[in-house]
This record gives C-alpha cells, sequence and structure tokens, in this order.
C-alpha cells in the first residue's frame, strides 16, 4: 500500500522558518518525482515545488522561489521542504503527492497523496 506521511507544519511568525518532511513507503521512492501541494482555506489546493527522481531537476512555483528549497533522501525514502523568510501568505495546509504504482502486484499508476500539515504564519 502506497503511503505518504507529511510532518514538520506549525505556527510560526512572517519570517519564520519551517522543515516540512515527507516520509513514503509501499513503492519504489527513487524511481519517481515526488510534489508539493498546498491549500489555502476557500482556494484551491496549487502545486508549490517539485523534485524528480534523481534530484537532478527541481520546479518552484514563482511565489516561493528563493525561500524555499526541495531536497530528497533516497536511502530514506524522504522528500523535504526547507520553508524560510514565510510569510503570511504560505498559510495553508501542505499535501505532498506522488504519481506512481505501488510495489504491490496488480497495482495501477495513480495519484497519491499525503494527510497534509498545517503551516500557519502570523503576521
Amino acid at each position: 500500500e502506497v503511503q505518504l506521511q507529511a510532518s514538520g507544519g506549525g505556527l510560526v511568525p512572517a519570517g519564520g522558518s519551517l522543515r516540512l518532511s515527507c516520509e513514503a513507503s509501499g513503492f519504489t521512492f527513487d524511481d519517481y518525482a515526488i510534489g508539493w501541494f498546498r491549500q489555502a482555506p476557500g482556494k484551491e489546493r496549487k502545486a508549490v515545488s517539485c523534485i524528480n527522481s534523481s534530484d537532478s531537476k527541481r520546479y518552484y512555483v514563482d511565489s516561493v522561489k528563493g525561500r524555499f528549497t526541495i531536497s530528497r533522501d533516497n536511502a530514506k525514502n524522504t522528500v523535504y521542504l526547507q520553508m524560510n523568510d514565510l510569510k503570511f501568505e504560505d498559510t495553508a495546509v501542505y499535501y505532498c503527492t506522488v504519481y506512481a504504482r505501488g510495489s504491490s502486484l496488480g497495482s495501477t499508476y495513480q495519484w497519491y497523496w499525503g494527510q497534509g500539515t498545517q503551516v500557519t504564519v502570523s503576521s
């Protein structure tokens, strides 16, 4: 069973930092790109950052460039999102996601989502 466990959220003042973690299991982790999305109250879920399987390519939405850094540790099946200089508008539930096929026999490709971790930035 594919599982993504996001953690590391919390309440921080503007200008503060947090590091989110996404620990994965149930699929061949180092074969797949992993992404972070976020959803603010009353708004659509939107992409924030993505990292490819070999850590050779990283994508960031313009609003977080220069402040957020995505990385991965394939030995730990974990992707991180280091968030610095946090702003009030970064407040959201953050989700990690993967489009993958599970390791179980008969698994098919589909999107999997973690449970989300709340990030709240006080202004």
